[in-house]
């Protein structure tokens, strides 16, 4: 078996770790709050795009086999336009992360899937990364930069 790190180096390791990982943390709030800013931002002009024409948006949903096309093409609008404002906020981040999610699984298997990964060939990569971060805000909440933590006080 190799030996990756010796005695000496282990020792260093491991009092080294705790002291970035200290300092690393102090940046976990900015960064909640930077990514749910960018995914508030991703969801804005889609929502707008469907509030500015819900009946194409409604007809297209029919197009590509989505049920009930009229109620969907408002739930979906609905949720990304709420969306963008809580996630902004920081309000109830965790509870609409999971609606987003689901919009972005519903994007995903009816548009982008059958291109593939890539973001260039309108494949599911940026989709997928939304829902990542989505899991994220659900897992972890908003940080301490929301109005989560400021009226329920939420550890992050």
């Amino acid at each position: 078996m190799i030996q990756v790190v010796n005695n000496k180096e282990h020792i260093m390791l491991k009092q080294i770790y705790p002291l970035t990982r200290k300092f690393l943390s102090q940046g976990q709030s900015l960064s909640l709050l930077l990514a749910r800013l960018s995914v508030a931002y991703g969801f804005y002009e889609p929502a707008m795009q469907k509030w500015s024409d819900i009946k194409s948006v409604a007809e297209w949903f029919g197009s590509i086999g989505i049920p009930f096309p009229t109620l969907n093409a408002y739930v979906a609008a609905s949720t990304e336009l709420l969306g963008v404002v809580l996630l902004t906020l920081g309000l109830f981040t965790r509870l609409i992360s999971i609606p987003l999610m689901i919009i972005m699984v519903v994007a995903i298997t009816t548009v982008h899937l059958a291109h593939g990964f890539a973001a260039g060939d309108n494949g599911f990569e940026i989709p997928l990364y939304y829902m990542l971060f989505l899991a994220i805000f659900a897992s972890y909440g908003a940080g301490k930069f929301s109005l989560d933590h400021l009226l329920f006080g939420e550890e992050q």
